[in-house]
Order: structure tokens, then C-alpha cells, then sequence
């Protein structure tokens, strides 16, 4: 059954949100931090994914993931930072533990945040999705804000995009053999329940790929 926007009447902390070209009105409690890691996109939205970053690994708080996602990382801040401090990625937001929504990239532009991927068949999903990143990791529980924070900008996504419709995975969807996040830690059931949308596929455990604080990206 198609998602109704409308539909969908749960109190949320920011209330309804709304998007004015290509970003989150500065009406609700929304930061903006424009990232530089982006381009044109070739399509339309279609898609959206869910990552996890944390920085340093496995600490939250502190601006290094905005940091990052600017090309600003203080690499004497951490050994980890010296690593990743090249890179050129990004996502159109992050959503902190807290609950506050981190806007980076327009979402009528093409952010950086799928890297090699595939969809229903579709290659090179960063030209149709938006990327979301929750501060967090893989094996630690999301929290309550962050979940009712993503239910929003979900609900307000769909409504601007509609062609999103139920399109809505984890980055481990559409880069399986390379990707794990959002993880275990990320209750699908619980975040999609409001929208009457089906929990994505359940993937085979993977035992052998690379965990980093970078995970969610590229």
C-alpha cells in the first residue's frame, strides 16, 4: 500500500517539518551546515538510505562528523581523523544523538554517501537517494529522539518526493558485499511501523567486513 503523508499523526518534536527549495525551513529546529561534497543529480529523488557514521570511532557528540562532512577535520585531534581527513563524502543530513536534524546537502542535489551501489537493478544511487546519517554505531541502540526525529524528516521527505514512496533502505541494502550499516543496533521494525511500510530483507550476517567509524559513507 502507497505511503500517505497525511496519514501519519504521531507528535513529533519538531512537529511537521517542511521543505522549501530543497531544504528543511529554517522554522523548525533544524541546523544548517552546508557541505561542499556534492553535485548536480542527472535524475530525480527516488530512493532513500540510512547510514550510521561516529567520530571518533565509537564516541558521539562534538562537530568532528560536521566537521567532516566540510572538509574541516582537525586531524591533531585524534590519530583515527588522519585516516579519513582526505576524503570528500558527505549526506544530505545527520540526525544527532540528541535528536537534532543536521541539514549538509540540498536534497535536490547529489551528496556523496552510497559510494559503489545498486538498487532494484538501478547502479550509482547517489544520482536518486538521500542520504541520512544517525550518529551512531552498528552494535549500540539508537535512540528514542533520533528515531522520532527520522520519523519526520521521513514523513516530510515522502511528501515532498513521493516518488521515494517505499523505497527506504540501509546502506547495507544497496552495498551488501562491502557495507553493514545502519546495523543490527537499528530497529527497522519500529521506525517504518508508523508508515505501514515493510521492514527491508534481513541480510546474512556478515562476519568478514571492515567496521569503521567511516562505515555509513562510500
Amino acid at each position: 500500500m502507497p505511503f500517505n503523508p497525511l496519514s501519519f499523526n504521531q507528535q513529533l518534536p519538531s512537529s511537521v517539518l517542511s521543505i522549501d527549495d530543497g531544504w528543511i525551513a529554517r522554522a523548525h529546529a533544524v541546523k544548517h551546515c552546508p557541505s561542499p561534497n556534492f553535485d548536480a543529480r542527472p535524475c530525480g529523488v527516488s530512493l532513500l538510505v540510512i547510514h550510521h557514521i561516529s567520530l571518533p570511532p565509537g564516541v558521539f557528540g562534538g562537530n568532528a562528523v560536521c566537521d567532516f562532512f566540510t572538509n574541516r577535520l582537525d586531524t591533531t585531534q585524534h590519530p583515527f581523523y588522519a585516516q579519513i581527513a582526505d576524503m570528500r563524502v558527505s549526506a544530505h543530513c545527520l540526525i544527532r544523538r540528541n535528536g537534532e536534524i543536521v541539514q549538509l546537502v540540498n536534497f535536490n542535489d547529489r551528496a556523496w554517501h552510497a559510494g559503489q551501489s545498486s538498487y532494484q537493478g538501478r547502479t550509482h544511487c547517489n544520482d536518486f537517494a538521500i542520504g541520512i546519517e544517525l550518529e551512531g554505531t552498528g552494535d549500540v541502540a539508537y535512540r528514542y529522539g533520533q528515531y522520532a526525529a527520522l520519523q519526520a524528516l521521513t514523513q516530510a521527505l515522502v511528501a515532498h518526493y513521493p516518488a521515494i514512496g517505499t523505497h527506504i533502505v540501509g546502506h547495507e541494502h544497496i552495498a551488501p558485499d562491502r557495507k553493514t550499516d545502519p546495523g543490527p543496533s537499528f530497529d527497522w521494525a519500529r521506525y517504518l511501523m508508523p508508515f505501514g511500510i515493510p521492514v527491508p530483507e534481513k541480510l546474512p550476517e556478515k562476519l568478514h567486513l571492515e567496521s569503521t567509524a567511516a562505515d555509513g559513507l562510500r
